[in-house]
């Protein structure tokens, strides 16, 4: 069993169904087509999945079903980031019970101007309150989106006072001098990033590997940066397709329904917005990815 997560992750979008709900069955069919294209594991309802959209029984209920299906626990982590700690400490304590250990825990995300003492001792709740040596928690710092960084002496002393519970951070600021700091602070930590352009030089640097989302559309050229491969310029290209649209997912979804020809991959929840045009994405795409990466 999998002491942190390591290696090739991919933060996965959220297929859902006519009525808004999770579409599970294309979910699993979704992470086993990408085990099969060299992903070690998915991380199911970060911001990637539109996590923050679901409540904690619709994300238990997901679960239940990807399980159902066929996905192995060991690779499946889960986005657990609430406003309420409890929801937390509920959601954290199913998963366990279903067999799964990775969780990723954003900082409650609604009050802006909390005290590095107050984040550590909102982490320290949920951890408490689980109450579970089986946890494997990964801090989860996206402070352009969640709108609260975690401090580096946050994630050192986290580590100090629980250990192998507290295995990872996950690193999706894309500054990488905040990746640098946090190894610096705690290089216990398997630390993952979310930028796709760091993430070759965060792996030659001690870095534990990725969680991201671009592998959800260009697995291949995700998996040739975890593997050294000389590839940074394709994937800056790739990354500036997708970058200045209004919305990161309703992008890779859009790229999802070209590539599939399955058009409910479109489907979003609000407030984010559907796109049509992935097709014109696809192309560029396909552009960069040609000739194939060897």
């Amino acid at each position: 069993m999998m002491e942190a997560i390591r290696g090739f992750w991919v933060a996965s979008v959220t297929p859902l169904a006519t009525d808004g709900s999770v579409d599970s069955t294309k979910l699993a069919a979704h992470a086993k087509q990408l085990f099969s294209r060299g992903i070690d594991g998915v991380v199911l309802f970060g911001t990637t999945g539109e996590g923050t959209s679901f409540t904690a029984a619709e994300r238990i209920a997901t679960i239940e079903a990807v399980l159902k299906a066929g996905v192995a626990p060991e690779r499946i982590g889960i986005g657990g980031g609430f406003p309420a700690i409890t929801d937390g400490i509920a959601l954290t304590r199913a998963v366990l019970g279903l067999g799964l250990r990775h969780v990723l825990l954003l900082p409650p995300y609604f009050d802006r101007n909390v005290t590095p003492e107050g984040i550590e001792d909102a982490f320290a709740a949920i951890i408490d309150g689980v109450g579970d040596d089986r946890l494997r928690a990964s801090l989860y710092h996206i402070p352009q989106v969640s709108g609260v960084a975690i401090p580096t002496s946050v994630a050192a002393n986290l580590r100090k006072r629980y250990g192998k519970v507290v295995a990872g951070l996950k690193d999706s600021s894309g500054d990488f001098k905040e990746f640098q700091a946090f190894r610096n602070a705690a290089p216990d930590l398997a630390i993952t990033v979310g930028n796709e352009a760091d993430i070759a030089r965060a792996i030659a640097a001690g870095g534990a590997g990725t969680i991201c989302g671009m592998a959800n559309v260009v697995p291949e050229l995700v998996k040739a940066m975890v593997d050294g491969k000389d590839v940074e310029a394709r994937m800056q290209a790739a990354i500036d397709v997708v970058d200045k649209t209004p919305s990161l997912v309703a992008t890779l979804k859009a790229i999802l329904a070209a590539q599939t020809g399955d058009a409910s991959w479109l489907r979003v929840r609000p407030p984010l917005r559907a796109l049509s045009d992935g097709a014109a994405f696809q192309r560029k795409l396909d552009a960069l990815m040609a000739p194939a990466i060897a």
